[in-house]
């Protein structure tokens, strides 16, 4: 039994946690699967989200027959496991591409969670990632969007088996990169989604003050189903992370969020 606690600094929705922080932080709690270097590569893990993760409160982590859940209340929050399956991955844009995208952001007219500790407008650099993803294409199953990001030394990885010379970005953090950029390719502007499940897989965790690049794609959608995924390039054009979601479309109200004003 261990603890899982998501700090208000990386919240989603003002009143709880960022979907894919909390997903990383769970993952990385998988000691079964964890590289002996945790900056190593990771394999796919698979982390479902059940209910809005509290903020700055502890949650009961227990681990039965290679399922990690945390709790809280009596409640399940999220379960995390290993999976046996191959993460298809975005393809990439150059950097300038991806720099030049950030000024059409759909975020920065609307937003249904500016305190996004992701992809906020309200979150100063140096505490939010401030990943504001524009569109760059299109794809078979939706839009193709693409922002530019270097990780802030804050967002450290701090566990005691860090072997590398080099700083680098969180698990944790890491998977918090790969997540509302599916969203913003799942149109969240016009679909107000919350992540509902992650699968993500580490190659290499991001360098602390490298230029990244990270991009998604809408893969069509299903009900109030949406499916998308992200990949995060490193500044020679390596695969550093890609993950695969399901978004599951709310009321943004019932999370504390916004919704866009009625047309004229």
């Amino acid at each position: 039994m261990s603890e899982l606690i998501v700090p208000q600094r990386f919240c989603g929705p003002p009143d709880s946690g960022n979907g894919g922080w909390t997903a990383g932080a769970l993952a990385a709690l998988d000691d079964a699967d964890s590289p002996d270097d945790r900056c190593a590569a990771w394999p796919a893990i698979e982390v479902s989200l059940r209910q809005p993760p509290p903020l700055d409160t502890p949650m009961h982590v227990s681990a039965v027959d290679g399922v990690l859940t945390a709790g809280f209340g009596g409640a399940t929050i999220a379960t995390a496991h290993r999976v046996e399956r191959e993460l298809l991955e975005v393809d990439p844009v150059a950097p300038d591409v991806a720099a030049s995208a950030e000024s059409s952001y759909p975020g920065l007219d609307f937003h249904p969670f500016p305190t996004c500790f992701v992809c906020g407008t309200t979150r100063e650099a140096g505490d939010g990632l401030r990943i504001f993803a524009g569109r760059t294409g299109a794809g078979p199953s939706g839009d193709l969007v693409a922002a530019t990001w270097t990780p802030h030394p804050s967002l450290h990885e701090d566990w005691h088996t860090y072997g590398d010379e080099l700083p680098r970005a969180s698990v944790a953090t890491t998977w918090a990169a790969l997540d509302c950029i599916g969203g913003w390719a799942g149109d969240l502007s016009e679909r107000l989604m919350v992540l509902g499940r992650m699968t993500a897989r580490i190659d290499d965790l991001p360098v602390i003050g490298e230029p990244h690049v990270v991009v998604g794609a809408g893969r069509g959608t299903e009900g109030r189903k949406t499916f998308t995924a992200a990949t995060l390039y490193d500044a020679d054009g390596r695969v550093v992370a890609t993950a695969e979601h399901t978004w599951i479309a709310v009321d943004p109200e019932m999370f504390g969020g916004r919704t866009p004003a009625p047309s004229a």
